[in-house]
C-alpha cells in the first residue's frame, strides 16, 4: 500500500491561503471514471510523494503506481473515493477481501481467529492505496481519515485491512497516526518481500476485538 500525505518537503501554502477543509467533498468513482481520471492520480501519487531529483526515478514511480492502479481496477468489487476542492487532493481505493482468506496466504504463523471470522463474514476491505496531498494544520490527516471512514462505511465493512512494505516507515507512521493497527507480518511471493499487516477496525466493537492483537504484534515486531 502507498499511503502518502508527503514524505521529506511538506507542502507551503501560499499567503493567505484559506482551509481546505470546509470545502472538501468526497465523492464514489466506479472502474470507468477511475480509468478516465488515472493520470490525475498518478499526479498526485507523485506529488505526495518525496520529490526526487531524478526525472527517470519519477517516471517510473507513476508508472508503477498506474500499473497497479490498472491490476486493482480488475479486481472484483473494485470502489474508489476521491476527495477534492478546486482540485484532487485524496484519493483512496481497494476491494473487498474474499472469504476464502485467500489474501491472508503467507500470513506468519495462525491467523487470529477474530480476523478469520470477519474475512469469512465478508466483513473485510482491503484498501490498497491512500494518497492524501500535503497540506499544514494536520488536515491531511482529516482527509486521510474521512476518506477510509467513507470507503470501508459504503461498503459496509467491519475491517479496512493493508499491506506495507516494512521499510517504507513514513507510510507505517501516517498509518497508524489514522487508526491501524499493525497485526503482523506476511510474506507475498508475487513481490518477493515481507510485509506489514495492518488493519482498520470500523466500530468500537471491532476495535476492542483487535487491540490485543495489535499489541502483540507491535512487541514481537518492533517498527
Amino acid at each position: 500500500m502507498t499511503a502518502w500525505s508527503g514524505r521529506g518537503q511538506r507542502y507551503k501554502p501560499d499567503a493567505g491561503e484559506p482551509s481546505i477543509m470546509g470545502a472538501v467533498r468526497l465523492r464514489r468513482v466506479n472502474r470507468w471514471q477511475a480509468q478516465g481520471v488515472s493520470g490525475e492520480l498518478a499526479d498526485l501519487y507523485v506529488d505526495s510523494r518525496e520529490t526526487s531529483a531524478a526525472e527517470a526515478h519519477r517516471s517510473r514511480s507513476r508508472q508503477d503506481f498506474l500499473n497497479r492502479l490498472t491490476g486493482d481496477i480488475r479486481r472484483p468489487g473494485f470502489a474508489m473515493v476521491i476527495a477534492e476542492t478546486d482540485r484532487l487532493v485524496g484519493c483512496a481505493f481497494g476491494f473487498p477481501v474474499g472469504s476464502d482468506g485467500f489474501w491472508w496466504l503467507g500470513f506468519d504463523g495462525t491467523l487470529p481467529r477474530s480476523i478469520e471470522q470477519l474475512t469469512e463474514s465478508g466483513g473485510v476491505f482491503a484498501i490498497t492505496d491512500l494518497l492524501v496531498r500535503p497540506h499544514p494544520q494536520d488536515q491531511d490527516r482529516d482527509v486521510a481519515c474521512r476518506l477510509q471512514e467513507r470507503l470501508l462505511t459504503d461498503h459496509q465493512a467491519t475491517l479496512g485491512a493493508t499491506l506495507v512494505d516494512q521499510a517504507e516507515h513514513p507510510t507505517l507512521a501516517a498509518l497508524r497516526s489514522w487508526g491501524w493497527l499493525d497485526v503482523g507480518e506476511i510474506w507475498k511471493p508475487i513481490s518477493a518481500t515481507l510485509l506489514r499487516v495492518l488493519v482498520l477496525p470500523v466500530g468500537e466493537r471491532t476495535g476492542a476485538r483487535l487491540e490485543g492483537l495489535a499489541y502483540d504484534a507491535w512487541t514481537r515486531w518492533p517498527g
